[in-house]
C-alpha cells in the first residue's frame, strides 16, 4: 500500500515541528510490525482513517499493514447488533448468531495466522473482529483493542459477552473519557482524526462545484442545509427532515440534502433509507442521495456548498463528518452527545441540540445572521487545526506503542 501524501506534505497544514516530533518518535520503532484488522474497506470512518494511517505509519518505516475479515450475512446481522446494544439498544441476539460470530471469527483468525503471530502489534477495531484473540493463545505481540463507539451506557447482557474477549487484549482505546469501560487492561483515549489531503478534504475549484450544483439539481441562490452520514437510525435523517421542515416555515426558499451511502459490514441501511424517502414523500426541495464508497470529492463538493451542515445523530462515537464541515469553515448544528461534543463547541463551533425543533431554531438564527455563521466557521476551522488532524492521531498511536512496549521502563530515550 502506497501513500500519495508524505508526512513531508503535512508540514503546510500541521507545521514543521509536528512532523519532525512524528520521525523522532518513530525512529526506534523502525521495522516494527504492526497490523490494523477491521471488517470492511470502504464505508464508514475506521475505514477512512485507516486508508492514510497504514501509509503514514509505512513512511514513518514502520512495517504496518491493514487487514479486512470477512464474513456471511447472519455474522453482519450479529455483529450490527453488538453495535447497536454497545450504543444502548436493548437487543435480544439468538445464540445461532453468535455461534456464528464466533465461527467467522475462527476462520478469519486461520487465514491471519501466519501475519498476525508474526506482529508485534496488532490492532483490532471494534467488535466484529473481537473475538480472534482466542485463536491466538501463544502470542507473542500486543494486542490492542481499539473501540470507536460510543460505549458509555452499553446494553449490559450483550457487553457482558463482548468483555469475554476485550480483557484478552494487553490494551484498550477509547474515543472519550466518557466511553470508556471499566476493564483491567490499560485503557487509552484517542479521538479520531481526518486527513487534510484525503480527496473528501482537499480544496476545490468553482467548477467542480457548479457541477455538483446541476448534477443534483441544487438550486446556488437559494439556502442549502446538509447532512453526511449513513442511513442508520442512530444519525436520525428522519429528525433532520423533521428540523427542516420546521425551519422551512420561515425559509420558504430552504433545501436540504442527505447525502449517504452503506457500509458492508451495516445490514440495515436499506431500511432506514426506505424511511428516509417515504419520510421526504414528494418534496423536490429535499434531495436524498445514496452515494457510493467512493464519492469523497462529491462529498467535499456538498459540504463546501452547503450553507450549514447538521450531523444531528442520537448517539455518535465521534462523527468525522462534523470534523470535516468545520475544516471547510462550516459551523455544525450536531446532536448534543458523544463525540460531537468534543467538535462543536457551543455557541463558538457550531451549536448543540436535542430535538428537531431546537435544530430548526438553530438553523433560522445562522441564515438571518450570516456575520456570525462566518465567524462559527473561522473558528471550526482552527479548532481542528489544533485538535483533529491525522498527525496528531498518528503521534498518540506512536506513544501508545511504546507504552505498551516499554512501560515498564522508567527513562525511555528518543
Amino acid at each position: 500500500m502506497n501513500s500519495e501524501n508524505t508526512l513531508a506534505q503535512y508540514e503546510e497544514v500541521a507545521g514543521r515541528d509536528v512532523i519532525e516530533q512524528l520521525r523522532q518518535l518513530a525512529a526506534p520503532l523502525k521495522g516494527m510490525r504492526l497490523v490494523h484488522v477491521n471488517s470492511t474497506r470502504l464505508g464508514g470512518g475506521v475505514a477512512e482513517i485507516l486508508l492514510k494511517m497504514v501509509p503514514l505509519m509505512q513512511d514513518l518505516g514502520i512495517a504496518a499493514s491493514w487487514e479486512v475479515i470477512t464474513g456471511d450475512p447472519v455474522f453482519y446481522e450479529c455483529t450490527k447488533s453488538f453495535h447497536n446494544a454497545i450504543q444502548g439498544d436493548h437487543v435480544n441476539i439468538p445464540g445461532s448468531h453468535l455461534k456464528e460470530y464466533e465461527k467467522t471469527n475462527r476462520h478469519n483468525a486461520e487465514g491471519l495466522k501466519d501475519k498476525l503471530n508474526d506482529a508485534d502489534i496488532v490492532i483490532i477495531h471494534d467488535p466484529q473482529p473481537a473475538a480472534m484473540i482466542t485463536s491466538f493463545p501463544g502470542r507473542k505481540g500486543k494486542w490492542v483493542w481499539r473501540c470507536h463507539i460510543d460505549a458509555s451506557r452499553p446494553y449490559r447482557p450483550v457487553w457482558k459477552y463482548l468483555r469475554e474477549f476485550v480483557v484478552r487484549y494487553d490494551a484498550s482505546i477509547f474515543s472519550l473519557s466518557g466511553f470508556a469501560q471499566r476493564l483491567p487492561n490499560p485503557t487509552y483515549l484517542i479521538p479520531p482524526s481526518i486527513d487534510p489531503f484525503h480527496e473528501k478534504n482537499i480544496p476545490l475549484d468553482q467548477e467542480e462545484l457548479r457541477h455538483v450544483h446541476a448534477q443534483f439539481g441544487i438550486d446556488p441562490e437559494r439556502p442549502m442545509i446538509l447532512q453526511v452520514s449513513r442511513y442508520d437510525r442512530f444519525k436520525d435523517p428522519v429528525g433532520v427532515i423533521r428540523a427542516y421542515q420546521l425551519a422551512k416555515d420561515f425559509v420558504p426558499s430552504l433545501q436540504l440534502v442527505l447525502a449517504g451511502g452503506s457500509a458492508t459490514d451495516d445490514p440495515e441501511g436499506e431500511a432506514v433509507l426506505r424511511e428516509v424517502r417515504t419520510e421526504a414523500e414528494d418534496d423536490l426541495d429535499i434531495k436524498v442521495l445514496l452515494l457510493p464508497g467512493d464519492a469523497h470529492r462529491t462529498i467535499n463538493a456538498l459540504q463546501r456548498i452547503a450553507d450549514i451542515v447538521l450531523q444531528k445523530s442520537i448517539k455518535e462515537g465521534f462523527g468525522l463528518t462534523v470534523t470535516e464541515a468545520m475544516w471547510k469553515n462550516k459551523p455544525v448544528i450536531g446532536g448534543d452527545t458523544g463525540g460531537i461534543r468534543l467538535q462543536v463547541i457551543n455557541h463558538h463551533t457550531g451549536f448543540l441540540v436535542n430535538t428537531p425543533e431546537g435544530a430548526a431554531l438553530r438553523i433560522r438564527y445562522l441564515l438571518h445572521n450570516r456575520d456570525k455563521t462566518e465567524e462559527m466557521g473561522r473558528k471550526a476551522k482552527e479548532f481542528v487545526r489544533e485538535n483533529f488532524l491525522i498527525t496528531r492521531q498518528l503521534r498518540e498511536y506512536l506513544t501508545l506503542i511504546y507504552a505498551l512496549l516499554y512501560g515498564s521502563r522508567e527513562w525511555i530515550e528518543l
